[in-house]
């Protein structure tokens, strides 16, 4: 983990877990002006920018995305599953249903 300039989180913290992973990713896109999105041009656009995954967790967008295959995604929910996909094959993904984060509404 890298050590960050500053807290991702601020000083009004994670909001119940609205603020971690990929709802992190998801503030970063209009889902209507933003699509189809070029990923190569997201990720060098925001590829250092911090992406909380839990209380103590924080890596980089462009680990986050590392794993995504495609060139162009072409709506929010698609970006979402290919995002969730590549997570879970890096070791990245913290939610687990039925955990106290589901309960919670976690990300």
């Amino acid at each position: 983990m890298a050590d960050w300039p500053h807290d991702p989180d601020g000083e009004e913290g994670s909001e119940g877990m609205r603020k971690y992973g990929q709802a992190i990713v998801a503030k970063k896109v209009d889902d209507e002006e933003d699509f189809p999105l070029d990923v190569a041009a997201f990720v060098d656009a925001h590829g250092d920018d911090p992406i909380r995954l839990n209380h103590e967790r924080v890596v980089s967008l462009r680990e986050v995305f590392d794993g995504v295959e495609d060139e162009e995604i072409d709506d929010i929910q698609t970006m979402h599953r290919r995002v969730g996909k590549a997570m879970r094959a890096n070791g990245l993904w913290e939610y687990t249903p039925g955990s106290d984060a589901a309960s919670r509404g976690g990300a």
